[in-house]
């Protein structure tokens, strides 16, 4: 008799075990991240996704991107806490080898959770901040860094001369920390870069390519001196394209980052010191995620 109820006991026992067992509640979740019109950004740097929850960054893991914009992972486990009380959905760009387990500031999409997904872009605030619906850009063509009135169409300056006096020519609204912008002359098909700046009133970095006078106090640079591989100055600018990107800082690249907002053909046989428009591109990264 004791045996049989020693038995039952133990039978019990295993039951309640296996039915306790089969309640548990998992303990990481899924979720998968879909993102169009990212670049690749080498062996330097990578891009990592972070839930704010409680008002605190968590990083969900970090991917990379190829040369044909395809991210490297889709689909990312996180502790299912995290992920049942995530707020917003926030992209960053990290060093490779990244020493910090915090967000850099380098911020390009975010996007609130509402329900199991959330629409990711640039012009949430935990992003940019800005869609850019309203930048404009103007820019002449002129070497005044040089003491000759020649060579004239081998410089570009993104300013105003409409009213006879320079003014500024580029109506971009002030970045987050983390980005820049930066001008550029393609020429014979090559991205040589003006420098970068953070307001358009005012000189930008770089002034290598220039003559010994000093340039207008707005972004812009001739191109007299100092050759990149592959081309010569003085050359003509006219056939190109005028280009004032966005740039994460620091920037591993020496090419123009994927947010390029304003875009200008420089005409055929243009002429020096003519006002020409650029045209809005704002055709910017977006994505989504979706919580399983």
């Amino acid at each position: 008799m004791k045996k049989n109820v020693i038995g039952i006991m133990v039978l019990g026992i295993l039951f309640f075990s296996l039915q306790s067992c089969g309640d548990d509640e998992p303990t990481t979740g899924n979720f998968d991240l879909q993102i169009s019109g990212l670049e690749d950004l080498g062996t330097t740097q990578q891009y990592e996704g972070w839930f704010i929850v409680d008002g605190a960054p968590v990083s969900t893991g970090v991917f990379s991107v190829d040369g044909n914009g395809a991210l490297s992972r889709t689909s990312f486990e996180v502790d299912k806490l995290d992920l049942d009380n995530a707020a917003t959905f926030v992209l960053t760009i990290e060093p490779n080898p990244d020493p910090s387990p915090d967000p850099s500031s380098v911020h390009i999409l975010a996007g609130d959770i509402s329900g199991n997904t959330a629409n990711l872009n640039v012009s949430h605030a935990a992003a940019l901040g800005n869609d850019f619906q309203d930048v404009s850009g103007k820019y002449i063509l002129a070497t005044p860094t040089n003491d000759l009135d020649a060579d004239e169409n081998s410089g570009i300056w993104f300013l105003d001369l409409s009213s006879g006096s320079p003014s500024t020519g580029l109506n971009l609204p002030t970045l987050p920390e983390g980005w820049l912008y930066e001008g550029w002359a393609v020429i014979n098909g090559q991205a040589v870069s003006t420098g970068t700046f953070k307001t358009a009133n005012e000189a930008d970095s770089h002034a290598s390519f220039s003559g010994v006078n000093s340039g207008p106090p707005f972004p812009g640079e001739d191109f007299l001196n100092n050759a990149p591989s592959g081309l010569n100055f003085p050359t003509d600018l006219s056939g190109g394209t005028a280009v004032i990107s966005i740039e994460p800082f620091p920037d591993n690249s020496a090419n123009p980052f994927t947010l390029k907002p304003l875009v200008g053909g420089i005409p055929q046989n243009a002429q020096d010191h003519f006002v020409y428009g650029m045209d809005q591109n704002l055709s910017f990264p977006t994505g989504s995620v979706t919580i399983k």
